[in-house]
């Protein structure tokens, strides 16, 4: 049996951080509760191991358990020196370009965040100050984009989808590459890179030089969805509800393709967003599409949306099935309605100021059972604070599945518990179950276990 071969070598950056103070050095290998080597160490590993097939944090590090990576600045630049890397991310003994500049992406997001941004907005409430983060986060990695109209599309799927699901994604993100569109994911394999590949083809094509395919992750997720190799402008966000204001804020646009928990939060998100009285009349082009075959999969989600959130959320989404080229005129007119609004009310084309997200849907959530078990899961609630909770919900169930602490809190203490009302439960509980039967849940299905109950209660027992 071939044994796992790693590589131990040195790195500079090419054309970015060639200088660190003492203090930066010090947080980065720092190893205590306020340190960042533990983040560092996971989210480089992430980047190195791209391709892996495995989808659970702790099964990624107790894998590598022997990898480390250490930082020095040298006399004419800094230096990161990797001992037991996965030797995919070499060839000849060399580095690939694309994942050294990751690595030190990695460096610069952790480092902006860790020693910076508290100064940022200073007498900002809670929620402007989230906002203003986001937007500091992006333009420190160079994301944000001025003087350019409305071009970027995010597109949300599941890492875990089957090989037609992942062809026709190629192919929506072709058409829209066509169009001039860019691309903007969360970065790993699966509906997160099909768009991108799609769009390479469809760019060289219309000699566009400099399309942009943006991942964007957070430390929790990188190393259970690892940064495809397309990513050319990769961005972590300190969690995962920063990484999802950074998509609403910078896209303009969302084609959802077919996913499992982390997709159906994906789109409660937005659509809770958009439900609120303060962006009805924003226009913001949702796309739900997935090749023939997939029309179960839309269907449990438009029957779960209309039973949670009413008839009024699923106008806010288009479905198109077995179609790119309908998906890409239908987001390249969305577009232009948006060009147009933002041209109306003088707003940004390279950042959405104006979209309204409530703090309900800011506040990172920490999926303990405690938590999960006290969500408040009933109707008679605002629509946009029933998305919040039922995102909430999802979140856990993606931290239960592929985080490490989810999992780990899984092992230790069983499967979370979800309790509310019984209209409420039913319906995620058959959106759940179509997952586990459509094998969206992982990419390892072999000893694959729920990591939720679902336990539907009386209105009076959860009010």
């Amino acid at each position: 049996m071939m044994t796992e071969q790693f590589v131990s070598t040195s790195i500079t950056p090419i054309d970015s951080l060639n200088t660190l103070s003492p203090y930066e050095v010090n947080k980065l290998q720092d190893a205590s509760q306020g340190g960042l080597y533990k983040l560092f160490r996971q989210c480089s590993l992430a980047v190195l191991n791209t391709g892996s097939e495995l989808d659970s944090t702790k099964q990624v590090l107790d894998k590598f358990s022997r990898f480390d990576i250490r930082i020095s600045q040298k006399h004419r630049s800094v230096q990161l020196e990797l001992v037991n890397a996965p030797a995919t991310a070499f060839v000849n003994g060399e580095i690939i370009t694309g994942i050294r500049e990751h690595l030190f992406s990695v460096l610069r997001d952790l480092l902006y965040v860790g020693t910076e941004l508290d100064v940022c907005c200073p007498g900002a409430n809670e929620s402007e100050a989230t906002t203003n983060m986001v937007f500091h986060i992006l333009r420190h990695a160079d994301a944000i984009r001025p003087h350019v109209k409305p071009d970027l599309v995010v597109c949300w799927g599941g890492h875990s989808i089957n090989r037609v699901e992942y062809d026709y994604t190629k192919k929506v993100g072709y058409e829209m590459g066509l169009r001039g569109l860019n691309i903007c994911t969360g970065c790993g394999p699966g509906a997160m890179k099909g768009p991108m590949k799609g769009a390479t083809i469809s760019h060289a094509k219309q000699r566009i030089k400099d399309g942009r395919y943006v991942g964007i992750s957070e430390p929790g997720i990188i190393a259970a969805e690892s940064p495809n190799p397309i990513v050319n402008e990769l961005i972590i966000m300190p969690d995962i509800e920063k990484r999802l204001e950074a998509f609403v804020r910078l896209g303009h646009g969302i084609v959802v393709f077919p996913g499992g928990a982390g997709t159906a939060e994906e789109i409660l998100y937005i659509l809770g967003i958009l439900l609120h009285e303060k962006n009805h009349n924003l226009p913001f082009p949702l796309v739900l599409t997935g090749p023939a075959g997939s029309e179960a999969y839309f269907e449990t989600v438009d029957k779960f949306i209309r039973a949670t959130l009413g008839d009024a959320a699923a106008e806010r989404y288009q479905i198109v099935v077995d179609d790119p080229h309908e998906v890409a005129e239908v987001m390249r007119d969305g577009l232009e309605q948006v060009t147009r609004y933002r041209k109306a009310t003088s707003e940004s084309f390279h950042y959405n100021w104006q979209l309204y997200i409530p703090e309900a849907f800011q506040q990172p959530f920490e999926p303990t059972h405690e938590n999960m078990a006290s969500l408040n899961l009933v109707h008679g609630l605002p629509d946009f604070e029933l998305a919040a909770n039922l995102r909430q919900a999802l979140s856990g169930i993606v931290a239960g599945n592929v985080k490490e602490p989810g999992v780990r809190a899984i092992e230790e203490h069983g499967p979370f518990e979800i309790s509310g009302e019984t209209s409420i439960m039913e319906p995620m509980d058959q959106l759940l179950a179509s997952f586990v039967e459509q094998r969206r849940m992982k990419i390892n299905y072999q000893e694959y276990q729920p990591c939720y109950k679902i336990k539907p209660a009386a209105l009076e027992e959860v009010s």
